[in-house]
């Protein structure tokens, strides 16, 4: 069985596994120098795993299984974008790999190369193994007669699962957001965690988005060393894929309307506000206002010779704030 924690000489330190697949057979391990002869197999599936391979590797690499020059640079060289490229002997297929550490999505991008009789995969950047697939590929014979690009779409199937997996990672952070937000209001930090999220799912969007067109055009699309039998799960694939993107979605809508929610929660408040401070102050305006007309000293003041002026006066002005006080109470501001 191989095993991704296999330990290689210093030379091919960067060959996670070069494993030859024949039916009934046991695999067989084969050292990058002798690829060019087990490539071509018509009985089995030389599959070589990757990872973090150097130039020199790659070009000696593409030189054993008769590579173009235009293959071996596009091979070389780091992407960041989905992609997929036909050439004469070879498909080669570049996809994002996204996983979550501490909450936050990290990114790293997988070269997948379908050829006659042999598989390459290129890792860079991202953690995750596909021994998985490989102990399914040891433990099922058949899926050996199907050739690479039946076990190209397994692999981008496998990619797809590992989405979810990031994106229901980030479903709990934003239904924590969302109960943060909706029970507790929102402060200056929540909102930069909050607009840091939006990004988060914006930036996985544009990572796995392009790769549903790119699987759909597998599956539509004549291309050597794709078998018409193996396009109907490079369909499947693309199906999950939007599935994926509408994950995206939804916790983006999720986050936009917690958001809203929480303005509207917060403008409530405010409003309520606003309308005990404007009835206590139309209350308080009844007393001083009657203390500015008796505080401007005018020579004659009638009532203020008379015996019952105070206290008329004084019960004119409890009684007015009294009644003030019950229209702002009937009316919910107060």
């Amino acid at each position: 069985m191989a095993d991704d924690t296999v330990h290689i000489d210093p030379p091919e330190r960067a060959v996670v596994a070069s494993v030859l697949y024949r039916p009934r057979r046991a695999p067989m391990q084969v050292p990058l120098s002798q690829v060019a002869s087990c490539a071509n197999a018509t009985d089995g599936l030389l599959w070589i795993g990757l990872c973090e391979p150097t130039s020199v590797q790659l070009e000696q690499l593409g030189a054993d299984l008769g590579f173009s020059r235009k293959a071996i640079e596009e091979i070389s060289s780091p992407h960041r974008r989905p992609k997929v490229i036909e050439f004469e002997e070879l498909i080669l297929i570049v996809a994002i790999t996204v996983e979550v550490e501490n909450l936050r999505p990290s990114f790293g991008d997988t070269q997948i190369l379908i050829g006659k009789g042999f598989l390459v995969t290129i890792r860079r950047g991202a953690t995750a193994t596909h021994q998985t697939l490989r102990d399914q590929l040891e433990n099922s014979p058949e899926f050996l007669g199907r050739g690479s690009d039946y076990v190209a779409s397994a692999l981008l199937d496998l990619l797809v699962d590992r989405y979810i997996n990031a994106l229901t990672k980030l479903e709990t952070v934003v239904e924590s957001a969302e109960q943060q937000f909706l029970f507790r209001g929102f402060r200056e930090t929540d909102v930069r965690r909050l607009h840091r999220l939006r990004r988060d799912l914006l930036r996985i969007h544009t990572a796995i988005a392009p790769m549903a067109e790119i699987s759909r055009r597998l599956s539509r699309v004549e291309m050597r060393n794709i078998d018409a039998e193996s396009r109907a799960y490079f369909g499947e694939v693309a199906d999950r894929i939007l599935r994926a993107n509408e994950f995206i979605n939804s916790l983006r809508e999720a986050l936009a309307f917690a958001f809203e929610a929480s303005l509207m929660i917060g403008q409530a408040q405010q409003t309520d506000t606003t309308k005990k401070l404007a009835s206590w102050a139309a209350i308080l305006a009844v007393p001083t206002a009657v203390a500015g007309i008796y505080g401007m000293n005018f020579k004659y003041m009638p009532e203020l010779d008379w015996v019952y002026g105070y206290p008329v006066v004084m019960g004119s002005t409890i009684a007015v704030c009294a009644l003030l006080y019950w229209k702002f109470k009937k009316s919910n501001w107060l």
